[in-house]
């Protein structure tokens, strides 16, 4: 066999060699991305309202914020509109009327037997005055002292009015007879209404000045019992 011949030979084998070679390697894989690239990746991701993680501190999501900033919303046009009500009331107040309402002078204080002989003191709080009763009428004394105007008190043991400021001294019938008092305590109107009751009218006041007529027996000044 010639030298040319061995060579044809060869070929095939050589060329099966090269089939049964080993693939090339593949080419290894990119570097792995550091630990913060990866979790800013993640909280660029994340979805509201989940709970992240930034610089080793944990946040919440816009979903929990929401509502708190709905809340102080809410709180600031609370006080807003509370502000301005405020304001509104005070400027209707300031064109309102500023009336004093005072108690009338005219009342009822019940039949003439509701009263005993003597003094009744009952309506001396609410109404400021006595009722004295004795053998022949029933009058109301007006507890005010005829000196300076202070309210008398009642002595029951020493049977007459003792003034607190002053020390004017008046009777069981309110007839000054000690102390810097110049005339007799005053008495309100009393008359009956048709039920019967004793109407007291404090608006009118039957005096006796002293050195002059009393008007402690014109008609309105007692009633007859």
């Amino acid at each position: 066999m010639s030298t040319e011949d061995k060579t044809l030979e060869q070929r095939p084998v050589a060329a099966e060699g090269e089939a049964k070679s080993p693939p090339p390697a593949k080419p290894s894989a990119p570097p792995a991305k550091p630990a913060a690239a990866k979790t800013a990746g993640q909280t660029a991701g994340q979805t509201p309202g989940q709970t992240r993680t930034v610089g080793g501190k944990t946040t919440e999501g816009r979903t929990a914020e929401a509502p708190m900033s709905k809340m102080r919303r809410r709180v600031v046009w609370a006080c807003i509109w509370g502000f301005l009500a405020a304001n509104f009331l005070m400027l209707l107040r300031f064109f309102l009327p500023r009336t004093i309402f005072e108690p009338s002078n005219s009342f009822r204080i019940g039949f003439p037997q509701d009263f005993a002989f003597g003094v009744d003191t009952k309506f001396q709080q609410q109404y400021r005055i006595w009722v004295v009763r004795n053998a022949e009428r029933l009058f109301v004394v007006y507890a005010r002292c005829t000196h300076l105007g202070c309210t008398p008190d009642w002595k029951a043991s020493e049977a007459k009015f003792k003034c607190p400021c002053h020390g004017s001294g008046y009777d069981s019938e309110g007839i000054n007879f000690e102390g810097p008092a110049p005339r007799p305590l005053d008495r309100a109107q009393v008359a009956l209404d048709p039920e019967g009751q004793i109407v007291v009218d404090v608006g009118r006041l039957y005096q006796q000045p002293k050195g002059a007529q009393t008007q402690f027996n014109d008609d309105g000044a007692f009633l007859r019992v």
